[in-house]
């Protein structure tokens, strides 16, 4: 790799609560973007509101680190009568900026709020240097670009818009409408996706189905010629059938492979992005410490890595993730990538648990306490992530319910999940997580 001009990188993580909040700021996120259900694009699996960003803000900032939050939703007039009391709430609360992609949110929030950050959301869709200047005019201090940017886009961006902050989406779901405005949801059941409601209709089990069509030739030969036309219906709503169309720039056909672009972040920063975003406000504790984790390994050794590294950390998000499949999206000029064979991509290793304090508990060091989230047995290979990816590799030789201070020979998950101890015999900080091996087990 060349030598880089490193500016301050910053890794910026989702929040879908506080407890995800933690594990991205123990992994090495150095922001995290949330929102309330009212005004973001993440009303279901979504913890917080007012007295939550309070705490999440206070936190924050007594680790130096930041918190921005999300009022990027398609405003419509009702939603215009609610924000000035929310927004005087975030700006007594001091949020470090607030996301925004509507024009009118945007005008009422530097109205309530003179002095806010803005950043554009990626909703807004901005992909060229003319829009950069037109939003900074506006009072945007930093663009978080369209997923349709490609490096070149980005490097002409940078050079004509020198003193606009750019954001880039380096890791997550990708939808496959353009910019993330996807009607589907809407259409099938009338739940907006652009007011944060979306019900996922990319990732349900669709049949095709064809028919036979007849369009006429020219008029000078006065030829039918047989054509096919090609339709696509959910398996539960065969009566609401949709065309399959592809045009000049692609096909948009439904299940999006998820990005990562672990491998060209140098790129990135040579093109002038300074703020690497990764997606999944509704995911767990473990995408978080593991994608978070990786990401901040790399971000704080960007002079050093090698190409090894590299391809270590790709195999270890393929492998030790369930995902839709791995796309560098539109970054190097390409089109959207499909998974048209799954819904996503299994693993052979499963989230099984997560250390919690123990402070207020009377046990030797080389024990930790383990919050189970799935099962886990005596005799399982396990790994425990700590923070920047370090990797404890073991096998579990005994475990202690806290309950009853008794040795069991498996625990469990789910709600009403075990406290369990565990023998390690290394320090492990608080929030780091736990994966066992599936086929490990006979």
């Amino acid at each position: 790799m060349k030598k880089l001009k490193i500016k301050k990188i910053e890794l910026l993580a989702p929040a879908g609560n506080l407890e995800k909040m933690k594990t991205a700021f123990a992994f090495g996120a150095d922001a995290i973007y949330l929102g309330i259900p009212d005004f973001s694009l993440r009303v279901r699996i979504n913890d917080f509101d007012l007295a939550g960003v309070k705490e999440a803000v206070k936190y924050a900032h007594e680790l130096g680190k930041k918190v921005y939050v999300t009022i990027n939703i398609f405003a419509h007039n009702k939603h215009l009568d609610k924000l000035p009391p929310y927004l005087k709430e975030l700006k007594k609360i001091k949020v470090d900026a607030l996301i925004i992609s509507d024009p009118g949110v945007l005008v009422l929030a530097k109205k309530i709020w003179p002095a806010c950050e803005i950043h554009l959301s990626t909703q807004a869709n901005c992909t060229n240097w003319q829009a950069v200047k037109f939003w900074r005019k506006a009072g945007v201090k930093r663009i978080i670009l369209g997923r349709e940017t490609t490096l070149d886009e980005i490097k002409e961006i940078h050079r004509r818009a020198p003193e606009m902050e750019l954001e880039y989406f380096v890791h997550g779901a990708m939808c496959m409408a353009y910019s993330g405005r996807c009607f589907l949801s809407k259409y099938f059941n009338d739940r907006s996706a652009n007011l944060g409601d979306c019900t996922q209709p990319c990732r349900w089990p669709y049949g095709v189905e064809s028919r036979s069509a007849f369009a006429k030739a020219s008029a000078d030969k006065k030829l039918k010629v047989e054509s096919k036309e090609y339709f696509i219906a959910e398996e539960k709503r065969f009566d609401q059938p949709l065309e399959i169309v592809e045009e000049e720039h692609g096909s948009y056909i439904l299940n999006s492979k998820d990005l990562c672009l672990i491998k060209y972040l140098d790129k990135l920063v040579d093109a002038g992005v300074t703020s690497f975003k990764i997606e999944g406000r509704a995911k767990s504790v473990y995408y978080e410490a593991m994608v978070n984790g990786i990401y901040s390994h790399v971000t704080h050794n960007i002079k050093h890595i090698t190409k090894k590294d590299l391809d270590y950390f790709y195999n270890e998000l393929d492998k030790k993730l369930v995902h839709r499949g791995y796309t560098t999206g539109f970054l190097l000029g390409g089109k959207a990538d499909q998974e048209l064979k799954l819904s996503h991509q299994s693993s052979k290793w499963e989230f099984c648990g997560q250390v919690i304090s123990h402070s207020t508990y009377h046990i030797a060091r080389n024990r930790i306490l383990v919050k189970v989230h799935n099962t886990v047995k005596v005799g399982d290979e396990i790994e425990i992530v700590r923070p920047f990816y370090d990797i404890i590799k073991m096998r579990v030789e005994k475990l202690v319910d806290i309950k009853n201070n008794k040795e069991i020979s498996e625990a469990h998950g789910g709600s009403g999940g075990q406290t369990v101890i565990l023998e390690v015999g290394e320090s492990v900080p608080e929030y780091s997580v736990l994966r066992r091996k599936v086929e490990s087990r006979k």
